[in-house]
Parts: C-alpha cells; sequence; structure tokens
C-alpha cells in the first residue's frame, strides 16, 4: 500500500508540476495571477490525492461535493494532458517556440479541454436515453417472439450518482413494461450502510417477470457479501452461477447468472451456472463480455454484459481491446449472441465522450430460416 501510495502520489505531483510549466510558468501570466493559479493547481492535485480516502471514509452526502469538484478536475487534467503532450510532439516537429507560441498553446489546450470535459459532463450527468434493439436468435423459439428484456448495467450509485439518479432510471425502466430487467452488475460503488437510502428506488422496478442480476466487480469491491443480500431485500433476484426458470408463454425460458471472472473467487462458472437446467431457450448474465468465449458450448441463446462502458471517455474506446475484443454493441459467435451495453451510469470522471450510456431495451425474436446468424 505504501508503495502504491508513494507511486500514485509522484504521478500526481509529476502531472501537477508539468501543468504549471506548460500552462501558467512559460506563458509568463501576471504575478499575481501566477500565484494564485499555482495555488489552485496545488490544491487540486492534493484533492486528487485524498480522493480515494475522502469517498470511502465520508458519508455520499458530505463527499458529493467535494467528490465532483474532485473527479472532474480528474477528467480535466486527462485531456490536458493530452493535449499537452500532443502540442508538445507538434512544438518539436516544427521548432516553434517563444512566448507567442507559449501562450497561444496554452490557452488552445484548456480551452479544448474545457469543452471536452462540459460536453462529456453534459453527456454523463442526463438521465441515459433508451437504446432499442432487436435481436434475432438462432437458439429463440418462435413462441417467445417479441420477449422484451430491459439491462441496466455498469449504474455506479456512490459518490457522484445518488438517489435522484436511481430514480429517473426506474421511472424510465417501468414506463417500457419490460417482460424482465436484467442487472449486469457495478450497481454500486460503496458500502451498504452508506448508500441504503441512494439505492431504495431500485425496490420499485417492475417488470411481468421480475427483476434478474448478478454482482459485478465493483459490487465485490463494496462487500458483496451484503450488497447481495440487500439486493435480495429490494427485490431483486441475484444470481451467483446459477440460474432461474422463467414460465411464459407455455415455454420455459432458463436464465442464468455467473459470477463475476475478475474479482469473485468462484470465477464465472458457466457450467455450474446451468446444471441441471430444464431444456429450453437459454439466456446468460454476466458482468464481464470475456465470459461469452464460454456461451456458445453451454447452448447460450443470448449473452447480457456490461463492464467496458463503451470505453466512456475518448480516447479509451481503443485501449478496451487489450482487456477484451467486446467492446459495445452486438457480437455472434456460433449459435449465440452476446449484447454487451455502454453502462447506465459511469465510473470516476461524471464524463462520457462519445460513448453515451444507455437503457437498453432489446427485444428478442427467432431468427427465420435463410437468416444471417
Amino acid at each position: 500500500m505504501l508503495r502504491f501510495l508513494a507511486i500514485f502520489g509522484g504521478m500526481v505531483a509529476g502531472a501537477h508540476g508539468y501543468f504549471l510549466v506548460r500552462l501558467v510558468y512559460e506563458p509568463h501570466l501576471p504575478a499575481g495571477t501566477t500565484h494564485a493559479l499555482t495555488a489552485l493547481v496545488t490544491g487540486l492535485g492534493a484533492l486528487l490525492f485524498a480522493l480515494p480516502f475522502v469517498t470511502r471514509l465520508w458519508s455520499p452526502a458530505r463527499t458529493r461535493p467535494v467528490a465532483l469538484v474532485g473527479y472532474a478536475w480528474m477528467g480535466m487534467a486527462f485531456y490536458l494532458l493530452l493535449g499537452l503532450w500532443a502540442s508538445d510532439l507538434l512544438l518539436w516537429v516544427t521548432r516553434l517556440s517563444g512566448l507567442e507560441v507559449a501562450r497561444n498553446r496554452a490557452a488552445l489546450v484548456f480551452g479544448l479541454a474545457a469543452v471536452a470535459c462540459a460536453a462529456g459532463m453534459f453527456t454523463a450527468l442526463r438521465t441515459p436515453a433508451v437504446r432499442r434493439l432487436e435481436v434475432r436468435l438462432p437458439r429463440w423459439p418462435e413462441r417467445l417472439s417479441g420477449f422484451r428484456i430491459v439491462q441496466l448495467s455498469d449504474i455506479h450509485i456512490g459518490a457522484l450518482l445518488q438517489r435522484r439518479f436511481a430514480q429517473a432510471i426506474v421511472d424510465r425502466c417501468n414506463a417500457l413494461e419490460p417482460d424482465l430487467v436484467a442487472i449486469t452488475g457495478d450497481v454500486v460503488d460503496g458500502r451498504v450502510q452508506h448508500l441504503r437510502p441512494h439505492v431504495a428506488p431500485f425496490a420499485a422496478l417492475r417488470s411481468r417477470h421480475g427483476v434478474v442480476g448478478v454482482p459485478g466487480n465493483h459490487d465485490h469491491y463494496a462487500g458483496a457479501r451484503a450488497w447481495l443480500t440487500h439486493f435480495e431485500e429490494l427485490g431483486m433476484r441475484m444470481l451467483s452461477n446459477e440460474h432461474i426458470v422463467i414460465e411464459t408463454r407455455d415455454a420455459a425460458v432458463v436464465v442464468g447468472g455467473a459470477d463475476d471472472r475478475s474479482a469473485s473467487h468462484a470465477g464465472d462458472d458457466v457450467a455450474g451456472t446451468f446444471a441441471a437446467a430444464p431444456a429450453g431457450p437459454r439466456i446468460l448474465l454476466a458482468h464481464h463480455p470475456q465470459t461469452f468465449e464460454q456461451a456458445d458450448t453451454h447452448r447460450v441463446a443470448l449473452q447480457l454484459s456490461g463492464h467496458t462502458h463503451g470505453g466512456q471517455m475518448w480516447p479509451f474506446v481503443y485501449f478496451v481491446p487489450l482487456q477484451t475484443r467486446f467492446v459495445a454493441g452486438l457480437y455472434r459467435d456460433g449459435e449465440a449472441a452476446l449484447y454487451v451495453s455502454r453502462g447506465t451510469g459511469f465510473w470516476g470522471p461524471p464524463m462520457r465522450l462519445f460513448a453515451p450510456a444507455e437503457i437498453t431495451e432489446l427485444v428478442l425474436m427467432a431468427a427465420t430460416s435463410g437468416e444471417p446468424k
């Protein structure tokens, strides 16, 4: 832990020193402005270092104003770094220098970073739009065509997204009147005792066949055992390498939930999830999309996942494939299909740039003869 804190503190200090040199000292701003900005940047750097401790120790009500400033600055700092690195390379190639160049560079980089952050915050902090998708499945029977699932994923109720956001999600989901609500992990960021009132609206989620979910890695970090118990109290049927059977339209739909492969001791045991399952079309919920590698083997018709946030903030979308090739949207392998949600909330900076959040309405249809699988 001490080694980690030393490395993290060194990175934060180095980045903020870089900001001061490029954005404050090199442009030779007036002395009063220089002193004020030096104090501000130093304070923001200290806040970034303190943020993980503050969000864990304080209640959400006390944390939110501090977290909003800190996480917004985290996003701003990221885009400042990108802009300054790119401009450093450009100035090195062109051999341009001088006071006027330094001032123009500082103004341009700061302005572009501010615009990116403002656009990202506007997208992230509003109630997610509904994304409706019709999915044709070779393993889905004709009599179940039109079965509708509303998927929520990566909500991240915590320091920034709280009760009001949860209520807005519930209202939008209930208005869709789905057959099933599926929650694919990372519901919370924080302990039950801190977030109990903020997740309370989820007790009002409604569908014809209830609410089914699986834990994600952040749910495990926040204390999965306590949260799984509390989610059940809210009316969510939480699955951990197990399945349930839904009887509808004279058919049995098997809904399995695999635990998170990256944070659970049990891992994503798909074979165990469907052990002794009756015949019928299979839906698999798994937080990590990489579980899809096992789906076709176990005759899964559709897997629903999240975890990636679709990259959340450009250009992270280009780095997600380093972890998994399933970034966002619909994928197929054999007769199995996978839908990866970009997520309903966000994690870290309250920003989404070119990766808007979503509440996903999936309409499941049988694939007719001759249609592409």
